[in-house]
């Protein structure tokens, strides 16, 4: 199954979540407010996400003269990738990572540690930086607004629900109408279930940006070498990470036991290596 079609079965599994829960709440109507109410908030989320994120970083924009090496990387792949130079970003932590933010392409940036600038060799960060305009062209900003529209409206709807059956406000004169036990079962679940799915689309979207930067890079060792380092640095230096942002970066900042995995916004490391070996360049 391709990770293009996983997404889109994906976001119709929420899309679904939404119209059963808004449904048996409060029919067509309560579905339409609650996504509404959704949909303001994570627009705003969406227009101005760059800002807050790279502000939440302190991440701080460098020149060329500043950073040469860098720049000519990113210059040349965003030519190879046919988008506009994004701007580019440094955050001062030792953890090595990295993120690209922004609505679009034509306003698109790419945030690196000062970790990541002195761990990685060339071909090493040319890798990661590839990653990072992929998220940028495969137009993952938007995909994951969708997820967290359609997620969060679930959620709302959920917390709706808990209190109608916690008051008895199922209709009573409708046969079909649930029973508030299934109503508090429902909204307990629901939130739940969206939570994984919108993980779900999150590390779908890492598979497809490994690939589509690997393609983008003319090869698949330096990522893959990079990923291997950035996964053991991440375990000894350690970010402080807003984790609401943990899908962001290339690696997950945030440490976790392989019970967590199920939780995590990111696939295992071993396995986004063992795609990247698999596939066949040139």
């Amino acid at each position: 199954m391709s990770n293009v079609f996983k997404t889109a079965l994906l976001l119709a599994v929420l899309t679904a979540m939404l119209v059963l829960l808004g449904g048996a709440l409060g029919g067509q109507q309560g579905m339409i407010v609650a996504f509404g109410f959704a949909l303001v908030l994570n627009f705003a989320s969406y227009w101005w996400s760059d800002k807050i994120v790279l502000a939440m970083y302190r991440a701080e924009p460098v020149t060329e003269a500043k950073a040469p090496g860098l720049f000519g990387i990113v210059r040349r792949l965003a030519t190879r990738a046919g988008i506009p130079m994004p701007r580019v970003y440094v955050i001062p932590t030792d953890q090595p990572n990295a993120f690209a933010t922004g609505r679009n392409p034509e306003h698109a940036a790419v945030a690196v540690t000062e970790g990541i600038m002195r761990i990685l060799d060339d071909e090493e960060l040319e890798g990661v930086l590839a990653h990072e305009l992929a998220h940028v062209t495969n137009r993952d900003v938007l995909i994951s607004t969708v997820a967290a529209t359609l997620a969060g409206a679930i959620t709302y709807l959920a917390h709706m629900a808990q209190w109608a059956a916690f008051f008895g406000g199922h209709r009573s004169d409708d046969d079909d109408a649930p029973s508030p036990i299934a109503m508090m079962l429902m909204a307990m679940v629901a939130p739940i279930a969206a939570m994984l799915v919108q993980l779900a689309v999150s590390r779908a979207r890492e598979f497809q940006a490994d690939a589509t930067g690997a393609r983008l890079a003319g090869r698949t060792w330096g990522l893959s070498k990079a990923l291997e380092k950035l996964e053991m640095a991440k375990q000894v230096v350690p970010m402080d990470a807003n984790p609401a942002t943990a899908h962001l970066f290339i690696v997950n900042p945030l440490s976790g036991q392989a019970l967590m995995r199920l939780f995590s916004t990111h696939p295992p490391i071993e396995e986004r290596i063992a795609r990247l070996r698999a596939m066949r360049i040139g």
